[in-house]
């Protein structure tokens, strides 16, 4: 792996936070048009944390009031904290704050941070002692510690800034917050097939007075796909890093070997995850929030190939505001959910910015 520079990662991050302002081009490239944030729903906020001595950082996610959440975990090893008891089964209903951050296990600790934050401003459960509140804070992290110096990693104080950071404005997408160090289509590079760079993305609709939202960190093993077109964006790279290895075509050539000695997939536990959030303004319950993030799931499989690979922690965690009370159909708001999810991945990937050793999808 390459060494990143200071000037390298500080330009990458320059070119993320560009993004946000919508001018035309950021060096020479095309900024995407706007497609709406998760902060459009209402009620909540967003605010990222990005390191400057190396690609990585943390985005929290915090709420005016207590949200209602429900969570799918079909990943075969996600990181987490407190999200489980979101299963049906468990009497938690509602959250205070979500943080999403690299640094893989060892990070989860930095949701202490943002506990610490809103402890100070007297939010969370009353604990029946006195002066004491308790605020829930689901923890979801991705691994980028091959990103830089692993040393370097999220902890409390810099979750803390994230919380501080937190608006209800245009959520700044790419290589910011949580999305910094994420990469994808790295299932080969043991194989001397390099991978390109995941991030950030964000996209919204408002149909009538219905709001629905996603945000999504992408980190993937897979190849991130148009899933409007078919074609692939970012991915595996051809050893001769002039076109795209087609990961699927990859692994059906190693089941026609028969047997013969292939290198392995680089497809450890941990390694490579994808971390949703889904939300909007309409009340749902808990169980119907676990059914909304179900059906959320599915626009990752539309934009990612392969999905949910061996070592895939992936995590999709749905979120109810309240600020509409009204009978909406739950089938409706989850086909709109899983497009949106699928269209954040995508600009994700579109709105990222390369490093050494890892192209993005705009360096093509």
């Amino acid at each position: 792996m390459k060494a990143i520079s200071r000037r390298a990662m500080i330009g990458a991050i320059g070119g993320a936070a560009a993004l946000r302002v919508g001018t035309a081009r950021v060096c020479g490239q095309p900024v995407l048009p706007p497609a709406g944030a998760l902060t459009d729903v209402g009620g909540l906020r967003v605010g990222h944390f990005t390191d400057t001595r190396r690609p990585t950082g943390c985005t929290a996610i915090l709420f005016d009031k207590p949200a209602n959440a429900g969570v799918d975990y079909d990943g075969s090893a996600p990181g987490e904290s407190l999200g489980v008891a979101l299963q049906p089964v468990s009497p938690l209903d509602q959250i205070h704050a979500i943080l999403l951050t690299g640094g893989g296990p060892m990070a989860l600790g930095a949701t202490s941070g943002v506990v610490r934050f809103l402890e100070e401003r007297r939010i969370g459960y009353d604990w029946g002692v006195p002066d004491i509140r308790v605020p829930i804070v689901v923890g979801a992290v991705i691994d980028d510690l091959a990103i830089g110096d692993g040393h370097i990693r999220v902890g409390p104080e810099e979750a803390y800034r994230a919380c501080e950071a937190a608006a209800a404005g245009p959520v700044a997408e790419g290589n910011v917050g949580a999305g910094s160090g994420a990469t994808v289509g790295k299932i080969f590079t043991g194989r001397g097939m390099s991978g390109m760079k995941g991030g950030l993305g964000t996209a919204s609709v408002r149909l009538g007075d219905v709001v629905v939202a996603a945000l999504v960190v992408v980190n993937a093993a897979g190849d991130i796909l148009d899933w409007r077109q078919g074609s692939i964006i970012a991915g595996a790279r051809t050893r001769d890093g002039r076109g795209f290895a087609r990961s699927v075509d990859v692994l059906r050539k190693d089941l026609e070997t028969r047997g013969a000695s292939a290198p392995p997939l680089s497809d450890g536990v941990f390694h490579a995850t994808t971390l949703a959030v889904i939300a909007t303004n309409v009340t749902l319950t808990k169980t119907h929030l676990t059914k909304l993030a179900m059906m959320a799931n599915t626009g990752c499989a539309r934009a990612i190939n392969p999905y949910h690979t061996q070592g895939d922690g992936d995590q999709v965690l749905a979120i109810s505001t309240g600020l509409v009370g009204r009978d909406v159909s739950l089938t409706a708001l989850g086909a709109v959910a899983s497009e949106l999810v699928a269209d954040s991945i995508g600009r994700a990937v579109r709105a990222a910015t390369g490093i050494p050793g890892w192209k993005a999808a705009r360096d093509l």
